[in-house]
């Protein structure tokens, strides 16, 4: 636990560190070695031309130590302050008194959230579903759209697993085909892809299913064109949003997808196991329930295909705040400031002899997902050796599609940090590892 550690090098034994905890619930948590006693309400209003400083005091609202630099937003982020405060305090509300009559306001508090996430997305309440991840999300289109022989589903073949395994192996099930479409290196641009789907889509076609930001070299894909030219061919959309929700300020109302998914654990900064499906009022008609159980949403869709059972009430409230928190700081500016770190990590990676850059160096291609191959270096060992010699967590890429490191920073890194990130890249590409 990060705040463990910041108790220890503070000087505070386990117990005392446990006796703060107790006492002070949540409060107690330690920030840059200084005790954080909830500085959300203590950001400034973001200004037009954010400054580091000013960037710093972002940083300052989650508890990850200033000296740890994880830029591995694509996996999993850090939970912001008002997200954890949200889960601790809700989780022992409940806890302390789990009786139905006190659990109402659970109930409230996660239709509050459906509120806050269509508000995110641009849609309305009656269009989202809250699932635990975007891996559930996308198998619940994957199994609640129906087909069968004669059918025709087309695919990138860069797409998460939850996304392409999942729709092999319906495949193999129901008895409709798949039709993969490569992702060339580098991005080759929109028009490639829309030419892509064009020429593929056929009378038996019934769903484009695509990544929005891909996880594994960051290319961004023209979603607002695909997803259009699916809707003029009577085609169902799949958009998997993990690695744009929370980073990218996406507009469902513009990008216009049947289908939309998301996690809290990765961009949104929100807290794990919650997550968002989107389904376009057009298509509620098109996708069956995959599960059905008790505790269902009370608005639109959710009233039929959200019947999960006994949910996380705490987990999903944290996820509303978290997404209030973003909105706070500034949908734009968040993704200003991770497109930016993420030139800089390319600018300075592309200085170093041997280095692979595999990401786009255009903007307009790509957004805050960097991946290189770092010479012939091994990359477990330099994912290693960076975490324990320089402070820095980032994500290993095996096998034979473009391996190597992946830097995926948010609005809660540092400039300092992604330089100090790719000079320890620099000095092991130079002296091994």
């Amino acid at each position: 636990m990060a705040a463990s550690h910041e108790a220890r090098s503070n000087g505070l034994s386990r117990r005392d560190f446990a006796r703060m905890m107790t006492v002070g619930g949540a409060a107690s948590w330690f920030v840059a070695g200084r005790p954080w006693t909830g500085p959300a309400q203590a950001l400034l209003q973001t200004p037009a031309q954010p400054t580091e400083s000013f960037w710093g005091a972002v940083r300052d609202q989650f508890v990850m130590p200033r000296d740890l630099g994880v830029m591995n937003a694509a996996n999993l982020c850090p939970s912001s302050a008002p997200a954890l405060d949200a889960m601790y305090e809700n989780t022992r509300d409940m806890d302390r008194d789990p009786s139905p009559q006190n659990r109402v306001k659970m109930a409230e508090g996660k239709e509050n959230t459906r509120q806050l996430l269509a508000d995110f997305l641009r849609v309305t309440p009656e269009e989202i579903i809250i699932t635990r991840n975007t891996s559930e999300a996308n198998n619940m289109v994957s199994s609640g759209v129906h087909l069968g022989e004669g059918d025709e589903v087309v695919l990138f073949a860069d797409n998460h697993p939850s996304n392409k395994r999942a729709w092999e192996s319906k495949s193999e099930r129901f008895g409709f085909t798949i039709n993969e479409l490569p992702n060339p290196n580098p991005h080759p641009g929109p028009e490639y892809y829309i030419e892509a789907v064009r020429a593929a889509l056929t009378p038996r076609t019934r769903v484009l299913a695509l990544t929005h930001l891909t996880s594994s070299v960051g290319d961004l894909m023209p979603a607002r064109e695909l997803c259009q030219l699916a809707r003029e061919n009577d085609v169902l959309s799949l958009l998997d949003g993990a690695q744009s929700c929370g980073l990218l300020d996406v507009d469902l109302g513009d990008i216009q997808p049947d289908f939309y998914t998301g996690s809290a654990h990765k961009w949104p900064c929100g807290a794990k196991e919650a997550g968002v499906l989107f389904v376009n009022q057009r298509s509620h008609d098109k996708i069956w329930p995959v599960i059905l159980s008790a505790y269902s949403g009370r608005v639109g869709i959710s009233r039929t295909h959200e019947g999960f059972g006994q949910r996380d009430e705490p987990a999903i409230i944290a996820f509303g705040e978290a997404l209030k928190f973003q909105t706070r700081v500034g949908r734009q500016a968040i993704e200003q400031r991770s497109r930016d770190l993420a030139s800089l990590a390319i600018e300075e990676l592309n200085k170093i002899d041997g280095v692979q850059v595999w990401t786009s160096p255009n903007p307009s291609r790509r957004a805050a997902v960097v991946s290189f191959l770092p010479g012939n270096l091994d990359v477990r060992r330099l994912s290693a050796a960076l975490y324990e010699n320089d402070r820095i967590g980032c994500a290993t890429r095996g096998g034979q599609d473009r391996g190597g490191l992946r830097f995926s920073p948010h609005f809660y890194n540092l400039e300092s940090e992604v330089e100090r990130g790719v000079a320890a890249v620099k000095k092991y590409v130079a002296q091994g590892v």
